[in-house]
């Protein structure tokens, strides 16, 4: 069995709906399509497709395969292009993951401009603030805040960011700043339920141990933006990322305080897996992304200090 051929057959069957649209693609007479499947399932010992009248389905099995498929097929296609001295253009589908705000915020528009200058790729962008498993979910790259754990993994870090506290300019004349995070308890507090934190702030004082300081909180929300939206209409207190404040502390919606309280800078980080060679369209949406993300974590923190809130210009690959 032609298992490359197989495979082949199998993604056109699994692209088209059915073995007779794959065989209209393929130009491979019927007959041959439904073998080579049948074939490759047997060679498998795995259910990969549940035929019907109308339309075949994959298996989770036939699904996990036809993943695995596909990166094998564009792998050797690549590796053809280059054996033979041809420049290979990067297509395919990629998959990204990212934290949910920072996805919208950040990564979003850079894929935007991705996709405009490489027509040929598509990227599927899956938003969860829950951590997904790179192979088990069949990810390309994943942008990660928080310190990575040892792997076989490869990561570049775009840049860091920080936790803030902060509040309506118009709730902190009425009630006053705190001096320090003990300082909390006389105040209202808004907090996200989704953080990891819950009701403790953690705060690292200049010189000094990282406490947690416990919260009662006036309202709990169960995402950021809606913590950031009452804190900017007045509730009270967030403590959120700061790429997550910064336009609205551009704006003069929010002030930060307790400056000197705040914890060590979390870092970001783009990640891959670490087995075989890199794809070229993964490879190519990197090198797109990591002067992108670093330029735009470089502008949160000029909005964050006042300083001037224009991006700051990446020059074209």
């Amino acid at each position: 069995m032609d298992r490359l051929e197989a495979m082949s057959i199998l993604v056109a069957a699994a692209e088209t709906g059915s073995f007779s649209a794959a065989s209209r693609k393929l130009g491979t007479p019927l007959p041959t399509v439904s073998r080579k499947v049948a074939e490759l399932e047997a060679h498998l010992n795995a259910r990969l497709l549940v035929r019907s009248t109308r339309k075949l389905t994959l298996t989770d099995a036939g699904a996990a395969y036809l993943a695995a498929c596909k990166q094998i097929l564009e792998q050797v296609s690549e590796a053809e292009s280059a054996a033979a001295g041809e420049y290979s253009t990067p297509r395919g589908e990629l998959v990204v993951t990212a934290p949910m705000v920072f996805g919208r915020l950040h990564l979003l528009p850079i894929i935007n401009d991705f996709l405009a200058t490489f027509p040929e790729i598509a990227v599927r962008l899956v938003l969860a603030d829950r951590t997904l498993h790179l192979l088990d979910e069949h990810i390309d790259v994943a942008l990660r805040i928080g310190k990575l754990p040892d792997s076989s993994m490869v990561a570049t870090q775009v840049g860091t960011v920080g936790r803030v506290v902060c509040a309506s300019p118009r709730y902190l004349a009425q009630a006053g700043k705190p001096d320090t995070p003990a300082d909390l308890a006389r105040f209202a507090c808004v907090i996200a339920d989704s953080l990891p934190s819950g009701p403790i702030w953690t705060f690292a004082p200049r010189g000094a141990k990282q406490q947690a300081v416990p919260i009662r909180p006036r309202l709990s929300v169960n995402t950021v933006e809606a913590a950031i939206d009452a804190a900017i209409a007045g509730v009270g207190l967030t403590h959120v990322l700061s790429y997550q404040a910064a336009r609205a502390v551009e704006e003069g919606k929010l002030q930060l305080v307790l400056r000197d309280f705040e914890p060590e800078p979390i870092p970001v980080s783009l990640m891959h897996a670490g087995q075989g060679p890199l794809p070229l369209k993964t490879r190519s949406f990197i090198d797109f992304a990591v002067p992108r993300l670093r330029a735009a974590l470089s502008s949160d923190k000029d909005r964050l200090h006042g300083g001037s809130a224009a991006r700051v210009a990446v020059p074209p690959p």
